[in-house]
C-alpha cells in the first residue's frame, strides 16, 4: 500500500510540465520559471537542451532547445517511434541517447550478453503503453533496440496463485 508521504512523489513524478507549451523565442529563464528546474541540461554545439521527463512513471519527455542567444529554438515531445528511429544501431552512444530521448525509467543489465539496457516508457504508435528498451555495449555504444509492452499495463497476474 502506498503511504501518504510517498503519493504525492508519485503523482509528481507522472505529471508533465503541463499547460500550454512554451513559444519560439521565448527566454531560458522565462521557460525554467513556467515549468521548473529540468531534470538535465545537456550542450550541443552552440545549443543548450533542457529535459523536463515524466519517467520513470509517465510516458513523457520533452526537450526545449534554446540557441546561443537564450532563445527556444524548439519544444518537443521525444518519447516517440519517430525520435528512437533517429539512434542509429552502431554508432549512437549513451550521450547522444541523452541528448535525443534523456534519462530512461528504468536501467538493467543483461549478464549472458554483457549490454546495459535503458529502458523508456512511451505510447509506441501513439497508441500503446509500450516501453523501448536500447542496449548499449561496455564501450557505451547502442547494439540493439526493442520495443515492447510496458509490465505496469499488464493486467495479467505475473505468477501463479
Amino acid at each position: 500500500m502506498i503511504t501518504t508521504a510517498i503519493l504525492p512523489l508519485l503523482l509528481a513524478a507522472c505529471a508533465g510540465p503541463g499547460g500550454t507549451p512554451p513559444a519560439l523565442g521565448e527566454r531560458m529563464d522565462a521557460v525554467k520559471a513556467r515549468l521548473g528546474q529540468p531534470g538535465a541540461s545537456y550542450q550541443l554545439g552552440g545549443d543548450t537542451l533542457l529535459e523536463y521527463t515524466t519517467q520513470p512513471f509517465g510516458q513523457y519527455a520533452y526537450m526545449a532547445r534554446f540557441g546561443p542567444d537564450g532563445a527556444l529554438k524548439s519544444y518537443e515531445q521525444v518519447l516517440t517511434d519517430e525520435k528512437f528511429a533517429t539512434l542509429t544501431v552502431g554508432i549512437a552512444t549513451r550521450d547522444d541517447v541523452l541528448r535525443t530521448i534523456g534519462h530512461p525509467a528504468e536501467t538493467s543489465y543483461l549478464a549472458l550478453r554483457d549490454l546495459t539496457v535503458w529502458s523508456y516508457r512511451y505510447k509506441q504508435s501513439g497508441v500503446w503503453n509500450s516501453m523501448m528498451h536500447v542496449h548499449f555495449d561496455q564501450a557505451g555504444i547502442v547494439r540493439e533496440m526493442m520495443a515492447g509492452p510496458d509490465p505496469a499495463y499488464d493486467d495479467k497476474p505475473r505468477f501463479f496463485r
